[in-house]
């Protein structure tokens, strides 16, 4: 039997990560309720380094915690049941949510019901409850077992992006007239300019900010109005009222956005830190001070206002729309063992990624 590993990385230095014996493996003991799952395939995209990032800011270090100094990033994917000590959940299941690069994953499961399930692992208590529920797939009708690398790379950035949406239509835009997004070619961006440029919100054109290398993709999509290279930010920016989406995290580009927009910039949204390695203060920017949107707590609001099912229609009827029109620029790429998972993450991390590429990867 093949050794169980956790890939871990120094909270402290992201570059520094390695492949260690495992917490968990295929022996694990089980409490009542318990099952073990062997995760499958899962996506490792940008915003998965966001997760490194802000693990310490946002509580992502807490989910599968390791000994000081690693970490483990969490990643959205597929997995099965391999042994479970609780009735509802048979051996063979196969199960959707947030998993450790791990050849296992113990969960405490809790309120089962036909649809989904909560892990109550003691640990994750305190942490947001949108992280802590898996999808039985079996009950899901979006699932479907020939798109599950589509579904496992665009699932949580897709509704972080419809949030985000939904969010700026409930308030009016701030009166803008236009949405400037960074790192334009993140997925989470695409999601979102899809949604504001395919809505009745014709008023609001969608500017994107990439690099230079990127921007030829970006216009390729065809969701944006106007693609602008970061050293362009300066000169190219209309100075008419706007809304900033900030997936970026880069300061320069920040206080460029800022001061090119002067008085026009209506509202100010910090989202993501993609150019990880470029952050720095917001202090002393022109304008509104960039205000951190936190999907989960718009979530929280928009379950109270329409409820889970209602939720889950809209959300699934934009996803298929967006993931149709999505066929027409993403490659996706399949990858397993720790030597291609490190590949991609290391690609990330750097900033050498393919926007044009979803990487599905198993360990």
């Amino acid at each position: 039997m093949a050794e169980a590993l956790d890939f871990v990385v120094d909270k402290t230095d992201l570059r520094r990560c390695a492949f260690v014996p495992a917490q968990h493996d295929a022996e694990t003991a089980l409490g009542d309720g318990a099952v073990l799952v062997r995760p499958d395939c899962f996506a490792l995209t940008a915003n998965n380094i966001t997760y490194g990032v802000a693990g310490d800011m946002m509580g992502y270090w807490g989910f599968f915690p390791a000994p000081q100094p690693w970490g483990r990033i969490p990643v959205w994917g597929f997995g099965d049941v391999v042994r479970s000590q609780n009735a509802a959940l048979a051996v063979g299941e196969r199960l959707y949510g947030y998993f450790p690069i791990s050849t296992y994953a113990l969960l405490a499961a809790d309120r089962v019901s036909p649809a989904s399930f909560v892990d109550a692992s003691p640990h994750r208590a305190g942490l947001p409850p949108f992280y802590n529920q898996y999808t039985r797939v079996a009950a899901d009708p979006g699932y479907a077992a020939t798109n599950e690398g589509a579904i496992a790379i665009f699932r949580p950035l897709f509704a972080t992006g419809f949030l985000l949406d939904d969010f700026l239509a409930r308030e009016a835009f701030f009166g803008a007239r236009q949405v400037v997004l960074s790192s334009a070619s993140s997925k989470t961006a695409l999601a979102l300019t899809f949604l504001l440029s395919s809505g009745r919100r014709d008023r609001c054109r969608v500017i994107g900010l990439t690099s230079t290398a990127n921007a030829d993709f970006v216009r390729s999509t065809g969701y944006y109005a106007d693609v602008v290279p970061y050293d362009e930010v300066a000169s190219r920016l209309a100075a008419e009222p706007a809304v900033f989406v900030d997936f970026a995290g880069n300061a320069r580009v920040v206080e460029a956005v800022h001061r090119g927009l002067a008085g026009a910039l209506r509202y100010s949204c910090q989202v993501g830190i993609t150019h990880w390695d470029r952050g720095g203060g917001t202090e002393g920017l022109p304008g509104p001070a960039p205000i951190l949107f936190f999907a989960p707590d718009h979530l929280a609001r928009r379950l109270a206002d329409w409820g889970p099912a209602e939720l889950a229609l809209r959300l699934g009827e934009a996803m298929q729309r967006f993931l149709a029109s999505a066929d027409a620029w993403l490659r996706l790429t399949v990858g397993r063992g720790p030597a291609a998972i490190e590949a991609v993450y290391r690609a990330l991390l750097e900033g050498r990624a393919d926007p044009a590429e979803g990487h599905v990867l198993s360990l």
